[in-house]
């Protein structure tokens, strides 16, 4: 049954969505637990995706295809993974901030960190603090991820950072940063916990600061 999931992990890095959701539904009719369906195949599949994002042999149409995939075993799994108690790597908030409406790094690491097999929640763009601070309270994530791609809606991250130590839920949280104009100095002027400089990155930072 290995081979099973390695096909689900190649067919996923194809960007195969109905081959990946057919896959999924014959390891499950075989017998496979649904834990092991998410980490040996949609998760290895897109470990290699975000391996070769970074090293420049992917560009972000296929990752965005590869994601697709992704969700199409995740269409399956996801319910049973519920039924069966199997824990997510965590819960993450993401969300662009105030003034700013870009999406697409955002949308990039939301997907590569899907798909390292976080519960993922998307507050969208242009999120005030207060925003931030409600999901965190509702919610209970492990992680926060900021993106900003202006200059001049970087410093709502900082805004953001404190209005979470106010609200009294900073020290449950973890947070990242990450976009265009963002430096690794700037998040740590910021109080943040951390800095990715892209989607892939994202990912090993991300399972950085839950280990």
């Amino acid at each position: 049954m290995a081979d099973v999931l390695q096909e689900i992990a190649s067919k996923l890095y194809a960007g195969e969505a109905a081959e990946v959701a057919e896959l999924v539904q014959a390891a499950l009719d075989g017998g496979m637990a649904p834990a092991q369906v998410l980490s040996g195949g949609l998760i290895a599949g897109m470990d290699q995706v975000g391996k070769d994002f970074k090293a420049g042999e992917l560009f972000v149409p296929e990752v965005l295809i590869a994601a697709r995939a992704m969700h199409a075993g995740m269409g399956i799994l996801r319910p049973l993974l519920a039924q069966t108690g199997v824990p997510s790597a965590g819960k993450y908030i993401i969300g662009t901030v105030k003034g700013d409406l870009h999406d697409i790094g955002k949308n990039l690491v939301k997907m590569m960190v899907e798909g390292a097999g976080f519960e993922v929640i998307d507050l969208g763009t242009d999120v005030p603090p207060d925003k931030f601070v409600a999901a965190v309270k509702e919610h209970q994530p492990r992680l926060v991820g900021m993106s900003a791609l202006l200059t001049t809606t970087m410093v709502n991250m900082k805004t953001t950072v404190e209005a979470l130590q106010e609200a009294g839920v900073r020290g449950s949280v973890k947070v990242m940063v990450g976009g265009a104009s963002v430096t690794d100095a700037f998040a740590k002027q910021i109080g943040a916990d951390a800095y990715a400089p892209d989607a892939a990155s994202a990912v090993d930072v991300a399972r950085s600061l839950v280990a």
